[in-house]
Parts: structure tokens; sequence; C-alpha cells
């Protein structure tokens, strides 16, 4: 039976994968902690096999304000557990950064692929926050202590906050959509929990890039939400010359409709088998 901690107790990702790894009895003890005031630095790893640090602060925010505390946690506390579970004979962390090291989508109209050759280029504090993690923790990897960091694109499924939820809520309510062709890469929770399971079972390191099957266009994902419900919405192109134009000036256009992907060779671990549900599925599953 394998040991994992999971430090982030109560978030969104660390739960899920906490309910998906402990679905198979007896394979698996998992454990959690609050990360939330001083008192974790008294709990002993000493005895687990694998560290999954999920605890941080969201990207919800680019006040200049919250800098500080965006590197204190997201940068400064990851460094720390992973020293910690190194010194405690951990054999496994692993950490949940984000393609945000890779800095923002595309504007409007404009593509964004990433390969391997890619550069790191964080457009914000968030972004700079989770790479120096990576580049704090990844040197700490010895034989005897794997380091892996997962870099997911947008994470999405039933009980998630953020973008998603919003066009949801809009695929219900509004009877018409913009329909522009772009491309990006998204995780189904489902399809992230099976992921950590294997790299836990093959005790990976390295960077990772997990992300669906398939590419999903915005304008689409919305069709299909809208179609769960029961509701018939109709995708035009009439606002499409407006979008563009917005998106030269304001982000959110740009977050909703703009590109930003993986390119699908980065992501072929285990030949995916972690995908365990395709893209309309995932939606289903959602939306159910």
């Amino acid at each position: 039976m394998k040991k994992i901690l999971i430090t982030g107790k109560g978030s969104y990702i660390g739960t899920s994968v906490e309910n998906w790894l402990l679905k198979t009895p007896g394979v698996y003890q998992v454990d959690t902690v609050d990360m939330k005031d001083d008192n974790w630095k008294t709990v002993s790893f000493s005895g687990y096999d694998v560290v999954f640090h999920v605890a941080g602060i969201a990207h919800v925010s680019a006040d200049p304000k919250m800098k500080e505390l965006y590197f204190s946690v997201n940068r400064d506390l990851a460094i720390e557990t992973a020293k910690k579970a190194r010194a405690e004979g951990v054999k496994q962390f692993i950490f949940m950064s984000s393609i945000i090291v890779y800095g923002n989508s595309a504007r409007v109209g404009k593509e964004k692929w990433i390969s391997f050759d890619t550069k790191e280029q964080p457009a914000d504090f968030y972004g700079q926050s989770k790479l120096e993690a990576e580049r704090g923790m990844l040197p700490l990897e010895t034989e005897s202590f794997k380091v892996a960091v997962i870099r997911p694109p947008m994470i999405y499924g039933k009980g998630s906050k953020g973008n998603y939820r919003r066009l949801s809520s809009l695929a219900r309510k509004a009877p018409i959509f913009p329909n522009i062709k772009n491309c990006r890469s998204m995780l189904h929770i489902d399809n992230l929990c099976e992921f950590v399971r294997l790299l836990i079972e093959h005790e990976g390191s390295g960077i990772f890039y997990p992300q669906n099957r398939e590419y999903v266009a915005t304008s689409e994902m919305v069709r299909v939400i809208a179609a769960c419900h029961n509701k018939k919405l109709h995708l035009t192109g009439i606002f499409n010359p407006a979008i563009r134009v917005c998106g030269r000036f304001a982000g959110i256009m740009n977050k909703v409709f703009g590109n930003m992907a993986y390119e699908k060779e980065m992501s072929k671990y285990w030949e995916y088998q972690y995908c365990v549900v395709d893209f309309e599925e995932s939606i289903r599953r959602t939306e159910g």
C-alpha cells in the first residue's frame, strides 16, 4: 500500500485526487494536511511514499498588493514543503504548477502553440511564482527523491470554479453565442486524477503536460454544455469582428476566445491512458 500525503486540505484538486485514489480499497492510504498556518511544520512526513503539493493561491487577482503573498505561498511554501519531504525520507514529491508559466493566451485570431522548445515567459506574478517554485524544487531531486512538476492547462469538472462556471451559466441562459474558431488545451478533473495516479504508480519525475485528447473551441464547449440542459444554442459569427477588436484591449476576451494549446506530442504519457473520459462525456459529467 502506498501512503500519500496531500498538502492543501479541502482544495478542489486535492479532494478530487483523494477521492479518486480511494475508489480502489487497499491500494492507497491518503492523508491531508492544512497549510493555512504553520502547524503543518509539526506534522511528520516520515513514512509517506508521496507528497502531493496542491496548496497555493489561485490565479484570481492581479492586484500588485497581492504580489508578496503570491510568492510567499506559491513559491516559498512549496519549496519549503519539498525540502521537508526530502529531509524526512519521502520518495516522490508532486507539484501542481500551471500552463500559465508560458504567459497568457494569444490574442483573438492569433495562434499560440506550446512545444518542448517554447521558453517560459510568465505574464504576471502568479505565473512567475509558479515558475520560481519549480526552479527551486527540481534541483532537490536525488536518486531516492523524485520531483514531478505538472503544468496543466485549464482544469474543469463538477464543482470547479473559474471561467468554466461562468461559461456554463452563460450557455444555459444565452440564446446565441459567438462562433469563434479558437483552439485550447483543457484537462477534465477525472483525467487529471488518473494522471496523478499513474504518475505515482510509475514513480515519475520531471515536468509533465497532461491534457485531454481533444483540443477545445470555446463555442463548441458552450454548445455541448447547452445541449446537456436540452437547450438549443445558436452560434453566430456576427460578433466576431468586434470581439477581435476588443481582444486588442480587453484581456478577458483573449481568455475566453484566444488560443493556447500544448502540442499533442508533449502529452503522450502512457499512450494517453490517463484520458479516461472524452470531451463530450467530460462535459456531461461536469454538468450532470
